[in-house]
C-alpha cells in the first residue's frame, strides 16, 4: 500500500502573458519546479486559470494525446485541422491526439479554470499517425450514484471519450461530508487532484489542489469534512513500451 501526498506548494507553478493565466503543475517540465516526474502515461498535468481571461498563442504538439477538462467557467479553443474556434463549457473535456503534427491556440475566459494533462500513448507509433481531435460536451458524460457518491465518468464504461493511451480511466467524484471508502483497482495507480473542499485521509488533512498517488490498494478510506470534488485518473504502472521520460530521462 502506498499514499503520496503531494501540496501545492510542492507543485510546479507557471504563468503566461504576465500573469494573465496562472498554473499550478502536480507534474510539471523540469525548469517549473515540483517534485514529481512523469509516471506510467501521464506526462504532464496543469490546473490553469484566469481572472480576466487570456489567451495562450499558436503553439505545436507531436506525438502526445493532449487532454483539457473545464473545471470552472469556460475556454474557447482553435487548431489548424478545424481552422475555427470553438468554446467549451464547465464540465466539458477535449482530446488532441497530435500525431504526426498540429498547432493550437487556447483562452481561458474570465473566471475559467481547467485541466491540461498529457498522455504519452507511445510515441514512437503515434507519431506516424494524422492528428485528430474532439469536444465532448458535459452533459454526455455518464452520471453514477453509489452510496453518497456522484461520479462522472470522462474514460471509461460508457463514455464516448475515446483515446490511444492504453489502460486510463478518468473519473471525478463528489462527496458531501461524512465517511467514505473508495474502491481501487489495485493493479493501477491513481492520480488523484483535490478540485474542491477538504477531507482526511489517515488522520492527514487534505485541502484544495492537493495531489496524491495512490498504489497497490483496493479501498481507499477518506473522511470528507466540506463538501468535496477529486478528479481521479487510474493508469497502469507497467506498460509494455518505454515511454518518453524513460527513452529521454525526462
Amino acid at each position: 500500500m502506498s499514499i503520496h501526498i503531494v501540496r501545492k506548494a510542492h507543485q510546479g507553478s507557471g504563468q503566461f502573458n504576465g500573469g494573465e493565466i496562472l498554473e499550478n503543475k502536480p507534474i510539471s517540465f523540469p525548469r517549473e519546479g515540483g517534485e514529481l516526474k512523469p509516471y506510467s502515461n501521464v506526462f504532464y498535468w496543469s490546473h490553469a486559470w484566469s481572472e480576466n481571461g487570456s489567451t495562450i498563442g499558436l503553439h505545436p504538439h507531436q506525438g502526445f494525446e493532449i487532454m483539457s477538462f473545464v473545471t470552472k467557467g469556460s475556454i474557447e479553443h482553435y487548431d489548424t485541422a478545424h481552422k475555427e474556434w470553438r468554446r467549451l463549457d464547465k464540465g466539458a473535456a477535449q482530446i488532441i491526439r497530435s500525431g504526426s503534427g498540429i498547432s493550437h491556440s487556447e483562452k481561458i475566459n474570465a473566471g475559467g479554470h481547467m485541466f491540461q494533462v498529457w498522455f504519452d500513448p507511445n510515441l514512437n507509433e503515434s507519431i506516424q499517425r494524422p492528428a485528430s481531435y474532439d469536444d465532448y460536451p458535459d452533459e454526455v458524460f455518464p452520471i453514477e450514484e453509489e452510496n453518497g457518491i456522484r461520479t462522472k465518468v470522462y474514460r471509461g464504461a460508457g463514455s464516448p471519450l475515446q483515446m490511444e493511451s492504453s489502460g486510463v480511466e478518468i473519473v471525478e467524484k463528489f462527496m458531501g461530508v461524512g465517511e467514505f471508502s473508495l474502491s481501487l483497482n489495485a493493479e493501477k495507480m491513481h492520480s488523484i487532484y483535490l478540485v474542491n473542499g477538504q477531507a482526511e485521509i489517515d488522520g492527514e488533512a487534505l485541502v484544495q489542489d492537493d495531489f496524491m498517488i495512490v498504489k497497490d490498494q483496493a479501498q481507499l478510506e477518506l473522511k470528507v469534512t466540506e463538501d468535496a470534488q477529486f478528479f481521479i485518473i487510474s493508469s497502469l504502472e507497467k506498460l509494455t513500451y518505454r515511454t518518453y521520460a524513460e527513452t529521454y530521462g525526462r
